[in-house]
């Protein structure tokens, strides 16, 4: 039987000058949220599926690579269902595994714990653009602060980051999930119905907003609650207006606190931030993980048409390790379509220490060949890139593509 050289699908093989391009952005990604306090930590990639199937992750937790019991564990013959199969699966994201790392190692941690996770995750998903069905993830979260000071840390910390990536003209769109429910409960839609709602409201950058009115109206809803709900999406404006403005609309279904954080987030953001970037305030943002309980951002890119990273705050997700809610709150920036905005661009990582190519013409003799190697050595030294490789016939060829690798002086050695 031949093997199967493709990787499998929704997979890929990572070529040296991707590879170049990821760790760059890796080593930025340390040194960016380093300053802003945040401390590397690492989990594992199985978890308990137990964890994975707790409800907390969307429609997430019907992608998971579920991993079968191993050795005696396993008695296929005597299964009746999945459990007597499947003890743990393959993590789909990183904040599950984050709020179990937490709940074991908090006594260990300080209050509150700023934490930078970054690793492979495994989502049994349809792969398309930027896409793929094992992906690095990329988060920052701080867990145990309770005020809007973790939105905002996040999102200058997040942005930082995109800026020294020469990103530009992009947007962080902003909302609440409190005002998501009470825009809801002020409409009439009953309770229960809210994630009926809220996911066809997800689909408004798609389908538009008499494509939203229509499905409402197939689920059933009154056309007064659907008036009354698609009316406001036309009213409010997507900046701190916007938000003042459903404070007080909403005055008798929302604690007018929740608008007033988001309004000082959005509002602190723009005094102090370093990127070109605005922050926008969009009440159709949904998020689709639902243990979501306040804010909630997306980052928006016209290149990419569509998001590139998000998060929100999760304050009763750990409380379902401990019994006690932690306040929680993350930013997970799109590290793969961040690499694939940067290949398409024709990024060229910036290298102050220079790149040098040594061609060795063939057949050098070995006195010669060591003072080669010597001179390289001291350049390494010094902090400078040396390729050393034999000269090939076509040498023309040969240099192309080394300065197609970005090394910007070649130097030739011959045995005369």
């Amino acid at each position: 039987m031949t093997l199967k050289k493709k990787p499998v699908t929704g997979m890929k093989d990572i070529l040296p000058s991707e590879m170049e391009i990821r760790n760059y952005v890796i080593n930025m990604v340390r040194e960016t949220y380093g300053t802003f306090g945040f401390s590397s930590i690492e989990t594992p990639c199985v978890e308990h599926i137990e964890n994975l199937c707790s409800k907390q992750g969307g429609e997430n937790e019907k992608l998971i690579f579920k991993i079968l019991k191993r050795g005696e564990k396993l008695k296929l013959d005597q299964a009746s269902e999945e459990s007597d199969l499947v003890d743990s699966g393959l993590r789909y994201d990183l904040t599950v595994p984050l709020c179990r790392y937490y709940s074991n190692n908090a006594n260990s941690l300080p209050a509150p714990f700023k934490a930078l996770q970054m690793g492979n995750v495994w989502r049994a998903d349809r792969p398309q653009r930027g896409r793929f069905r094992q992906f690095m993830q990329c988060d920052i979260d701080i867990l145990g602060e309770n005020t809007y000071l973790a939105e905002i840390e996040l999102v200058l910390a997040t942005t930082t980051l995109l800026g020294k990536l020469d990103f530009h003209n992009y947007s962080i769109r902003i909302n609440d999930r409190r005002i998501l429910k009470a825009m809801a409960a002020y409409s009439g839609f009953p309770e229960t119905s809210y994630d009926t709602v809220f996911i066809i409201l997800d689909k408004m950058d798609k389908i538009g907003i008499e494509g939203v009115r229509e499905e409402l109206a197939n689920e059933g809803f009154s056309a007064d609650s659907i008036d009354t709900y698609l009316s406001m999406f036309q009213e409010v404006r997507d900046d701190v207006t916007g938000v003042r403005y459903l404070k007080e609309k909403l005055r008798d279904v929302l604690d007018a606190e929740v608008a007033e954080d988001l309004e000082t987030i959005i509002s602190t953001v723009e005094e102090v931030k370093t990127g070109d970037f605005r922050m926008c305030f969009d009440p159709t943002l949904v998020r689709g993980m639902s243990y979501y309980t306040g804010p909630i951002f997306e980052i928006s890119m016209d290149e990419f048409g569509g998001s590139v990273g998000g998060g929100g705050r999760y304050d009763e997700m750990i409380g379902k390790f401990t019994g006690n809610n932690i306040s929680a709150c993350g930013f997970s920036i799109g590290f793969e379509r961040i690499v694939m905005l940067l290949l398409e661009r024709g990024y060229r990582i910036p290298d102050s220490r220079g790149r040098k190519a040594y061609l060795i013409e063939k057949n050098m003799p070995a006195d010669k060949m060591a003072d080669i190697i010597r001179q390289a050595t001291e350049e390494r030294q010094n902090g400078i890139n040396v390729n050393i490789s034999i000269m090939k016939k076509n040498k023309k060829f040969q240099k192309e593509q080394l300065s197609s690798e970005g090394y910007t002086e070649i130097v030739e050695f011959y045995r005369d």
